[in-house]
């Protein structure tokens, strides 16, 4: 369950290789608009058994920053009473992004069994260079600071969901690989996706098909290329993630999307 709340948003970013020659990377938002509210089930594998272990919401509201109109992007986590007597996950993720989708702060309070950690980001970008400087809270108490400068674009997970959302992939080749950097309990790391192709999909309770873009998560270790999570996009404008496998070191977990509500763009993807 402890990575639920990264995968959700990975669910978005398939597209980005954000490596523009201006560091802040604006884009142009064509995908989401603010009242999108979506919502998800999550579920894990106990004894050969799909169970509901618990519920994520993600939604984009209007707000101010620096005085200045901004989407204001919020996801929580939670796992249901059942879950909650394995392990307790209460994840909430706040991200603010200005129209061309530039970043400005990231924050996110995780409690994860009896651990609760917060991890913080403000952006700025003085003379063309992305300025990050960082605050991360150890389940200790523990504070540690530090400021980074970057020539590349640097995202938070939600803020780079919500830039690469607006992508177009059709030029994308199967087996294709999409590195990218982000923010993460206090650091800023590298991360890849591979491009998987195309897949109708189809959801087990309202029976609804989807045409999708796969994608697949990945890590390294010793060298060797580990799948952590393989997913499903939407293959419209609004690139909603409607279907991800996660397969964890305990097991595997799945997540759907099951309700949708403020999008921007017709949901072309549904077959009828």
């Amino acid at each position: 369950m402890k990575k639920i709340i990264m995968l959700i948003c990975l669910l978005h970013v398939w597209t980005a290789s954000f490596t523009p020659s201006q560091a802040q990377c604006p884009g142009e938002n064509v995908a989401f608009t603010d009242g999108e509210d979506l919502s998800y089930k999550l579920y894990f594998n106990w004894k050969f058994i799909w169970v509901t272990v618990g519920s994520a919401n993600m939604n984009i509201k209007h707000t101010t920053h620096q005085g200045q109109d901004m989407h204001r992007c919020h996801l929580i986590t939670r796992g249901n009473k059942m879950a909650d007597r394995l392990f307790v996950l209460r994840d909430t993720l706040v991200s603010i992004v200005d129209d061309q989708l530039v970043p400005y702060y990231y924050r996110k309070g995780a409690l994860e069994g009896d651990r609760y950690t917060v991890d913080e980001a403000w952006y700025s970008y003085p003379d063309g260079q992305s300025h990050v400087k960082l605050r991360f809270k150890s389940h200790k108490d523990e504070i540690t600071r530090k400021e980074e400068e970057y020539k590349e674009c640097v995202h938070d997970m939600l803020s780079m969901m919500l830039y690469a959302r607006s992508f177009d992939a059709s030029d994308y080749k199967v087996g294709q690989k999409i590195k990218f950097p982000m923010v993460d309990n206090g650091k800023i790391e590298g991360q890849t996706l591979i491009y998987r192709g195309k897949k109708t999909f189809k959801m087990e309770e309202s029976k609804t098909k989807y045409r999708c873009l796969v994608f697949s998560f990945v890590e390294y270790e010793d060298g060797k290329e580990e799948e952590v999570v393989t997913f499903y996009i939407t293959d419209d404008k609004n690139h909603l993630p409607v279907r991800l496998d996660m397969y964890l070191r305990f097991g595997s977990a799945k997540a759907f999307l099951t309700e949708a509500k403020g999008v921007r763009n017709p949901q072309t993807s549904i077959i009828k």
